[in-house]
């Protein structure tokens, strides 16, 4: 399986696959919105988007990032979000690089959405696809975050069938930028407890993939038959 990581502008084909890595903290919270019983994310393409699925659909549940804002119901953080119940609700999301990242390949015939806590279920899902060529979307920093690239780079070695350790590469994120200015409360809409959060490997035993549902970029719960708990 060959491989490649690129930032979110160096995207300029459609992938065959793509893996959208977010680890703080967009694709983290999506999978805590799972397990807090969403039914699906919607990733919108921007604020206003957001606000017009809300005004659409009241019943649907709006996050982004920063400070809380009218017509936004959570933030973009997994500490603020793990207690809310959202079963059966649809979440609307948008971030300032995960959700961009998604939408750049959307039209892939398949589209992840990864995080340290769906590590495995993600490799696990692309080992049974065989992929020839995954394309690694690496979205913070200008593809130079380095707590999605060691994540990215964490998959891709499960996704070979490597027995990889994952210590030197929760270590990298966790000694990342963006893990200072979350612990140190530098982004707003955030809470300390987050870097805990986005760096519990495994946490969940679903991956995430996304895909078109009429005008709607939708990520939706996967697991893989190789995982532990299928």
């Amino acid at each position: 399986m060959r491989t490649r990581f690129l930032g979110i502008a160096e995207v300029t084909d459609v992938p065959d696959v793509a893996v959208v890595v977010d680890v703080m903290r967009a694709y983290t919270v999506a999978a805590w919105a799972f397990t807090r019983g969403a039914e699906r994310v919607v990733l919108a393409e921007s604020l206003e988007d957001a606000l017009a699925q809300k005004a659409r659909h009241p019943d649907w549940v709006t996050l982004k990032d920063g400070s809380p804002a009218p017509g936004f119901d959570l933030v973009n953080s997994p500490a603020l979000l793990r207690n809310t119940d959202l079963s059966g609700r649809t979440v609307v999301q948008k971030t300032t690089a995960g959700t961009v990242g998604a939408l750049a390949v959307r039209d892939a015939p398949l589209v992840l959405c990864a995080s340290f806590v769906v590590a495995e279920a993600t490799a696990g899902l692309l080992r049974e696809r065989a992929p020839r060529e995954v394309t690694f979307v690496v979205t913070g920093g200008s593809g130079r975050a380095e707590e999605d690239l060691a994540c990215a780079e964490y998959i891709a070695g499960r996704a070979g069938g490597d027995a990889v350790n994952a210590d030197p590469y929760l270590r990298r994120a966790a000694a990342s930028r963006s893990a200072a200015e979350l612990t140190q409360g530098v982004r707003e809409g955030s809470s300390p407890e987050d870097v805990a959060l986005c760096l519990e490997l495994d946490r969940f035993p679903f991956a995430m993939a996304a895909t078109v549902e009429g005008s709607l970029m939708v990520l939706r719960q996967v697991t893989p038959t190789d995982s532990p708990s299928a």
